[in-house]
């Protein structure tokens, strides 16, 4: 089905809703789109010192195994 299809079908649908059942439509909208005015995105240059940390950590041997970790996680 075409974005433009599936627009007019949306489109023709969404008068026969409630005002409360197109409220919670567009939530679920929102949330497929992960849009919330709460969260705020890091910057490039944040996200990538955070990946270069992390790669400097596990070079030096400061990481759990998936092994190690599916141990622990089964003690609690």
């Amino acid at each position: 089905m075409t974005t433009t299809a599936i627009k007019k079908q949306f489109d023709s649908y969404l008068p026969l809703l409630s005002a409360k059942q197109q409220e919670l439509l567009l939530e679920m909208v929102k949330s497929f789109l992960n849009v919330d005015k709460d969260i705020k995105r890091i910057s490039k240059k944040q996200y990538n010192k955070e990946i270069d940390d992390a790669v400097n950590r596990i070079e030096k041997g400061k990481f759990i195994t998936h092994k190690d970790a599916l141990k622990e996680l089964s003690k609690w």
